[in-house]
Parts: structure tokens; C-alpha cells; sequence
């Protein structure tokens, strides 16, 4: 019996390690993006410190083999199981010190984690139980543990629960596995009382927590974006969060400003209006990205169109601006719209498997500050969409800021002409980003600013319009290599040029 418990520890503990490790890793994403970049050192980090704490495992006593492992069962809980918490709070309200902290954090859990199994095969050997079946026994369920979290982690407890409460069930997890371990070798064991004591108040600690996580990620993210936080939501894809501040309503994704509601009809009336504009045949749209409704907003108030096809990959983000009233209200409602066919599916692979022809598309898609997006800028990617769109159809790409992110936006549009698009760049002033860049491209046609516009506008007009197209000194071309899949020069290039600006 004393074996079975021994080695379901291994599961639980295997599990819980895996799961702070997969918890700082999304966690960093979220706050810094480049997901690759911040799972690949965490990785490390995590894997190094485990070899460090299976090192100095050897240096407790065969007779203190239990008592120790309990002890750390108990550190790993209280440690792991704060540390989302931790890190957030961290981020949002001193943000310096968070990349310090977070690898401090991932190499005391690492090392900590290092030391567990190790203890649980010298305690099973101590029972008289063979090598081979220790090695065999304890591998197996340790696997087994990081298979099981590995899948419930993106599937249920991310989206379900939040990377916060996440980390303290963990923690609860592992004072579990401590507390059953106290009780099934009380008689073996020294200082009980004392062990329990902690255990209790570990536990306690951590269940408290797990109880006030809503507030403690409410009261990070007010540190974060100041204003009144009127949605949040985690889903297996990003952090949504939207604020208000007096009739500014803010969509924030993993802490990046979308738009504001006060200036967004700048930024979407030049996104969608010189090429719907430009062809007023224009029947069959396609939106790519935008699931919060804005650019569909401006696409349907052309009457000509009979059907627009959204497809976003968050089924959480158009449901929000689907039904919550304040941001129906913001879209005109454009995402219930019966013209409307929202499509809830990566892009990439759901142009792949569609068949259909359109004669504008509208790509409005995040930044590329990660590998995932960064996909959806490469040249496999704008080869597929330019098989969709008629020959004398116009694309619109957002492409980031021109002035802040040169290299960025040049390569978006060097990456455009690569896959055989005639493109014409235009730029313009939107307040609460700046100077922000677009690229108009065509497989065969041509295109002209448009000198004027048949449906009123709050901005554009066509002086403005004309300006959008022309380019002063300190916004010159430059000449950049395309985004290739296998490479992903634009991401770097994004990362590289927003350092420069961001202090």
C-alpha cells in the first residue's frame, strides 16, 4: 500500500510541475508576447534548475528521505501555487522586475520539482522494491502526469479556470500529496505536529487565494490599464480585456490597446473605405481577424454588399460583441447582421479548405508580435488569400506603424509584392496609437485614392484621403526582405523596432 501511495505521489507531483511550468510560460506570452522565444527560455530555465535540485537531493539522509520530501512537497505548493498571482501582480504594478522575478520563480519551482522524484525512488528503495521496477514504475506515472496536464491545461484550465486559480489548485494539489504523505507515514515520521501545522496553514493560504483570484486579477489589470474593467475573459488563445473611462470604451488583448472607442472610426474608416469605395461592384467581402465588428460595421453600411464572410479565431471575442449591449451598440450591431457569416477558425487553415471567390478582403489582424501571428504576414499565407480574391479585387492589410515600426511595415508589404500583389502603402494619425500604416494590393487591378466618397464620413474626405498617400522624408521605403514561413524575419523586425520607443 505504502508503494501505490509513493508512486500516485509521482503522477500528482509530475503534474503540478508541469503545470507551473506550462502557467509561466502562457503567463509570459501574455505580458511580453513572442510565445516561442518566452516558452523556450522557460523551458530551459525549468529544465536546468531540475538537474541542480536532483544534484543536491543526494545530499539529504536516507532517514530524513520522507520528512524532506514532504517539507518540499509543501514549498513547492506554497511557491508554485503563488506564483501566478506573483508574477501578474508583479507585472502590473512595479513591472521592472518582472523578468527577474519570473525566471527566479521558474528556477526555485525547477529546482524544488528536481528533487522530488529522486526522493520518491530512494524511499521506494528503502521498501525493498527493485531497481528496474522503480525506474519503470516511477517514469511511467511521471510521464503519464505531464501527458494528463499537457492536455488539460489549453483545453479546460486555462479557459475555464485562469492561469491564476490554475496556479493555486496546483499548489492544493501538491500540499494534498504532502498532507496524504504525513498521514500514511506518521509513524515513521519526526516532528509531525510541527509538519502539520505548516501543511494547515499552507493549504489555507493557498485556498484563500483560490478564493479571491477574480479580485486579484481585477485589481492587476486596474494597475495595468487604469480604467474600469467592464470584461475580462482568458480563453485558449489570449487574455481579453475591455475598460471604460468616462464614454471610452478600450479593447485590450494580452495587454495590448486594439482601439479606443473615441478615435477607433479613424483607424477603421480608412481601413475599409478606400477600397470599398474604389469598387462599388463590390458584392462578396471577406473580413479576416476584426472579430470585434468594427470594420464590418463600415462594411455594411454599403448597400450593394449581399454577403460578408468574418472569420476570427476567437469564438469568445464575437460572441462578446455580438451580445454584450455596450459593444453592439459600438459595432452597430454589424456581427447579427443577416448578411453576416462568422466563421470562428484560424484563418490560414480555413482558407485552405474554402472555396469561395471575394471581391474585397479586409485583414485585420493583431500585430505580428508573436510566431502565431506572424504566420498570418508570411508569403504562404497572402500566396493563399490572393487565390480568393477577384483579379481586379482590391486586399487591405493592417500592417502595423510606419514610423515606429519601419522595418516591421516594409517587410508587410515587401511580403505582399512577393507573392505577385501590386500594393499602394498608405499611413494616417489615429490618437491612441499614433501613426499607423496600412497596405492596399491587388492580383491585377488598379487602384486611385478616391477624390471623394458616397457615403458620409467622419474623417476622410478627399484632401485626407490623398494625404493617407503620400509620404514625407521621415517616413521614406525601405527596402526589406519578404516574411518567410520558415524564417519569420517580421516578428524580429516587429520586436527589434518597438524596443527602440517602448521604454
Amino acid at each position: 500500500m505504502t508503494k501505490k501511495i509513493l508512486i500516485l505521489s509521482v503522477f500528482v507531483v509530475a503534474s503540478c510541475g508541469l503545470a507551473y511550468e506550462l502557467v509561466a510560460g502562457a503567463l509570459s506570452s501574455y505580458l511580453l508576447g513572442d510565445s516561442v522565444l518566452q516558452f523556450s527560455t522557460i523551458i530551459g530555465c525549468y529544465l536546468f534548475a531540475m538537474g541542480v535540485g536532483a544534484h543536491f537531493s543526494k545530499y539529504v539522509r536516507d532517514e530524513d528521505v520522507l520528512g524532506r520530501f514532504i517539507d518540499i512537497e509543501l514549498a513547492v505548493g506554497l511557491v508554485g501555487g503563488m506564483s501566478a498571482a506573483v508574477l501578474f501582480m508583479t507585472f502590473t504594478w512595479m513591472g521592472a522586475p518582472f523578468r527577474t522575478v519570473l525566471y527566479l520563480t521558474v528556477f526555485l519551482i525547477g529546482m524544488m520539482v528536481g528533487m522530488e522524484v529522486p526522493l520518491v525512488m530512494r524511499a521506494l528503495n528503502e521498501r525493498r522494491t527493485g531497481f528496474a521496477e522503480i525506474v519503470s514504475r516511477v517514469l511511467t506515472f511521471d510521464y503519464l502526469g505531464a501527458l494528463a496536464v499537457s492536455l488539460l491545461f489549453p483545453l479546460v484550465l486555462a479557459p475555464q479556470l485562469g492561469l491564476v486559480r490554475t496556479g493555486f489548485l496546483f499548489g492544493m494539489l501538491n500540499v494534498g500529496v504532502a498532507m496524504w504523505t504525513l498521514y500514511v507515514f506518521r509513524a515513521e515520521l519526526e516532528a509531525l505536529r510541527g509538519r502539520a501545522i505548516r501543511a494547515c496553514a499552507v493549504l489555507f493560504t493557498l485556498v484563500l487565494g483560490f478564493g479571491l483570484s477574480d479580485r486579484m486579477v481585477e485589481w492587476g489589470e486596474h494597475g495595468l490599464f487604469g480604467d474600469e474593467v467592464v470584461y475580462s475573459t482568458t480563453t485558449p488563445y489570449q487574455r481579453l480585456v475591455i475598460t471604460r473611462w468616462k464614454d471610452d470604451l478600450r479593447l485590450h488583448i494580452n495587454g495590448n490597446l486594439q482601439f479606443s472607442s473615441r478615435d477607433e472610426y479613424r483607424y477603421h474608416e480608412a481601413l475599409v473605405h478606400p477600397a470599398m469605395q474604389s469598387l462599388p461592384w463590390a458584392r462578396r467581402v471577406l473580413v479576416l481577424g476584426g472579430g470585434d465588428g468594427l470594420a464590418l460595421r463600415e462594411v455594411l453600411r454599403y448597400p450593394q454588399v449581399e454577403e460578408v464572410t468574418l472569420v476570427d479565431l476567437d469564438p469568445a471575442m464575437t460572441a462578446a460583441f455580438a451580445n454584450r449591449p455596450e459593444l453592439v451598440k459600438l459595432n452597430a450591431g454589424a456581427l447579427n447582421d443577416k448578411r453576416v457569416k462568422v466563421v470562428n477558425a484560424d484563418a490560414g487553415i480555413w482558407l485552405q479548405k474554402d472555396a469561395g471567390m471575394y471581391d474585397v478582403a479586409i485583414v485585420d489582424f493583431p500585430d505580428p508580435s508573436s510566431f502565431a501571428l506572424g504566420k498570418l504576414y508570411s508569403v504562404p499565407f497572402y500566396g493563399l488569400l490572393r487565390k480568393h480574391v477577384a483579379a481586379q479585387g482590391l486586399i487591405v492589410v493592417q500592417s502595423t506603424s510606419p514610423f515606429f515600426a519601419p522595418n516591421a511595415y516594409w517587410t508587410i508589404e515587401a511580403t505582399l509584392r512577393e507573392v505577385g500583389l501590386r500594393t499602394w502603402p498608405y499611413h494616417l494619425y489615429v490618437p491612441s496609437f499614433g501613426e499607423w500604416g496600412f497596405v492596399m494590393a491587388s492580383p491585377e487591378g488598379r487602384f486611385a485614392p478616391p477624390a471623394s466618397y458616397r457615403l458620409p464620413m467622419r474623417f476622410l474626405d478627399g484632401a485626407s484621403t490623398r494625404a493617407m498617400f503620400e509620404w514625407p522624408p521621415d517616413m521614406p521605403r525601405r527596402p526589406m526582405a519578404p516574411n518567410r514561413l520558415d524564417t519569420q524575419s517580421l516578428v524580429r523586425a516587429f520586436e527589434e523596432d518597438w524596443r527602440q520607443v517602448i521604454r
